[in-house]
């Protein structure tokens, strides 16, 4: 008789289809790749919004300050205070815009560092945090032709001004962001580049330039050699070991750090003509062997990949047949032997001869790699590894 405590663990059973593996030796080499691109004076950031790209925002996080960096970059107040409540005291610039004065309050709180793009939005930052004892440290941002986030370039010294006469804020940084850093043409990033460099010479005039200034993302770190220059570079998608575009891939040596596994939970003959999953969009030409994965869109395989995704099994690239469904895909295994239910499936990752990354789904479908790896949803445990060690079923403390 099968006893309640003799039944696996909640993380054993949620490993027992599909997770998502992230190689924290991977972050800490990309990290120190960046670095090694730095004056020992200039500051990393590394981003670690959107849970860090799916990647898991609190190991990412330890792993890239042990390695060097020394700021972290969020989109939302909840994203910086699950960091702050993890224990990590770095500094943290919310970059997202903040208009609700609870907000603003809770971002004091925790010693969060917001970005204020609008004098209306500094007035809401003034008077939520009126009675403080001490002026909360802010970043104004310029918009220099990102056409998002930020104040008119051409008014730096306006914005600046104001921001200063209002008590309860400190302005510590000035910075934008590129729009078009990773294309091939450096045209335009030129262009924003030298807008904020005359906004900077506005200011220096008038003895407002703020100490700190920061401008370089993922792909102007690679190819911006005066934007390093600056006090900071923000680092996103490269901290997860990809590259922006592919004419930047051979600048670093960099390690892409997330794996996607799942089990085979069936295996089933098929006969010639027999339709394979809604809609029947494959059909068997010959008998097959079909194998049954646990995972699916639901999970964040984009249903797009359907007829097109190749996965791995041990060394062997295996093709995925039929439309993906909401928790399952169909393989293709006619020419393998010997599987058995349980067998594991890599769908994005390594094996001895093979590679299969975030940029070869993207290219399918017509997406960007960001997209692909913020995809993955939290019903496929993370499970941190170091040189790839294999932990199938971790203890509960090590799942994010």
């Amino acid at each position: 008789m099968l006893r309640w405590e003799d039944t696996p663990s909640v993380a054993a059973m949620r490993c027992s289809r599909a997770w998502v593996e992230i190689n924290l030796e991977a972050i800490h080499h990309n990290v120190r790749q960046f670095r090694s691109l730095l004056r020992p004076t200039t500051d990393l950031m590394a981003v670690v919004k959107a849970d860090a790209y799916g990647h898991g925002a609190i190991a990412v996080a330890r792993t890239a300050l042990a390695a060097g960096a020394t700021w972290l970059g969020v989109a939302t107040v909840p994203e910086g205070i699950e960091l702050r409540q993890a224990g990590l005291t770095a500094p943290i610039l919310v970059m997202g815009a903040l208009h609700d004065a609870e907000e603003v309050r809770a971002l004091a709180r925790w010693q969060l560092q917001p970005t204020i793009v609008t004098p209306k939005q500094a007035l809401v930052f003034a008077t939520a945090l009126s009675d403080a004892c001490l002026p909360l440290p802010v970043h104004i941002k310029l918009d220099t032709g990102m056409s998002r986030l930020g104040f008119d370039w051409q008014r730096a010294l306006e914005f600046v001004e104001f921001v200063s006469g209002l008590p309860a804020l400190q302005i510590t940084s000035m910075y934008s962001h590129f729009a078009t850093a990773d294309e091939p043409d450096p045209t335009e990033m030129r262009r924003q580049h030298e807008r904020f460099e005359r906004a900077i010479a506005t200011l220096e005039m008038h003895n407002q330039l703020p100490a700190r200034l920061h401008l370089a993302n993922t792909a102007a770190t690679l190819t911006d050699a005066d934007a390093l220059q600056y006090d900071m570079v923000r680092v996103g998608l490269g901290l997860y070991g990809l590259a922006p575009a592919p004419h930047l891939q051979s600048l670093l040596n960099l390690q892409p750090a997330l794996e996607v596994k799942a089990r085979i939970t069936h295996i089933k003959k098929i006969s010639a003509g027999a339709g394979i999953s809604y809609g029947h969009r494959f059909v068997a030409k010959r008998p097959m062997t079909i194998a049954v994965v646990g995972i699916g869109y639901a999970d964040g395989i984009p249903r797009q990949l359907s007829n097109q995704l190749t996965v791995l099994i041990d060394d062997q690239p295996v093709c995925q047949v039929g439309s993906i469904t909401m928790d399952q895909l169909m393989l293709d295994v006619s020419d393998i032997h010997g599987l058995t239910e349980g067998d594991i499936v890599t769908l994005l990752g390594n094996s001895t001869s093979h590679q299969i990354t975030a940029d070869d789904w993207a290219n399918r479908i017509g997406t960007i790699s960001w997209e692909i790896l913020c995809s993955f949803k939290h019903r496929l445990p993370r499970i941190m590894t170091r040189n790839r060690t294999r932990r199938l079923y971790p203890a509960e403390d090590s799942l994010l």
